[in-house]
């Protein structure tokens, strides 16, 4: 097994601090997770509009986001409208290929002033064909074992099942420590596992981890390794593990794809308004309709 450390790039947006964990020049993917960012927790001021993402597309990929703290609006192409609220999760997929794709907003409601959550990308296997849609999950798995409250927001984790959908295997699990304590994670051994440490401290064999720093665990096939876990009294960890994907997993803006081509073809296609992204009513609202930037001549993925 290899252990790997990244550390965030954290930036204001809009008065919001995002720490992105994923994707990095030394690691792009943890399974099929390809996109991780850490927003907040942020509280505006009582004038502010809070978040105000306005229609942007997506395509090859699930949005994932696990609500922490703070209530948002989702609106997307297909017609939903959803608000979510802490210990839910919003999974809209974008659908597979270059004739499928969604576009989304999000909004922070009149009157909500604070905003934690945790955003993430799952690159969809290419070699299906999948349909775009939209789930919410007010409910999840949740239990307290051995001294830790656990959420299980996808994937099977201790004997617990969730209900969210995936198109490859994956676990989720939200994870906080009521004690100062030793643990374990349960391991299977064709996945990758990041470990995101949201408040306080971990160690991995020895070493320490504190707030928007991500563990990277690999080649985690001998379950009998000595992996030696210690968190410190409070500590808020999110696990997040999968198998890797069988092709290359490239990212532009907000598309994924498993080549340059792709995503050039996405952002022709999303600029000149192609009927693949579908629609959002805008008026009446605060939000523009994003522009997607050109692919440099030296992309590399």
């Amino acid at each position: 097994m290899s252990i790997d450390k990244l550390t965030a790039n954290t930036k204001n947006v809009g008065g919001i601090p995002v720490a992105r964990l994923l994707p990095q020049s030394r690691r792009k993917t943890v399974g099929a997770w390809c996109f991780l960012d850490h927003a907040g927790p942020a509280e505006f001021a009582q004038d502010s509009a809070g978040l105000q993402v306005g229609a942007h597309p997506h395509t090859n990929l699930q949005t994932f986001t696990w609500m922490l703290q703070g209530e948002v609006w989702h609106q997307d192409s297909l017609g939903n409208r959803q608000l979510i609220r802490p210990k839910q999760v919003n999974l809209m997929t974008a659908g597979t290929g270059d004739k499928r794709g969604i576009s989304h907003t999000e909004q922070t409601p009149e009157g909500v002033h604070d905003l934690h959550a945790v955003q993430l990308w799952i690159a969809l296997p290419m070699d299906q064909e999948i349909e775009p849609n939209f789930e919410h999950y007010p409910v999840l798995p949740e239990w307290e074992q051995d001294g830790v409250q656990y959420i299980l927001t996808t994937g099977n984790y201790l004997g617990h099942q969730a209900p969210t959908t995936q198109f490859s295997p994956l676990v989720g699990v939200d994870m906080q420590f009521k004690q100062a304590q030793s643990f374990n994670i349960e391991r299977q051994p064709t996945f990758e596992y990041g470990i995101l440490v949201l408040k306080g401290e971990i160690e991995v064999n020895g070493k320490g981890y504190g707030a928007d720093e991500l563990v990277v665990l690999s080649d985690c096939a001998n379950a009998d390794d000595g992996l030696q876990l210690w968190a410190e009294q409070g500590s808020h960890i999110m696990l997040l593990g999968g198998e890797p994907l069988p092709h290359p997993t490239v990212i532009w803006w907000n598309f994924v794809a498993d080549g340059k081509e792709a995503l050039e073809q996405a952002v022709t296609d999303w600029n000149n308004r192609h009927p693949r992204f579908g629609d959002i009513d805008l008026q009446g609202t605060l939000l523009k309709r994003l522009v997607a930037p050109e692919l440099p001549k030296n992309f590399k993925g």
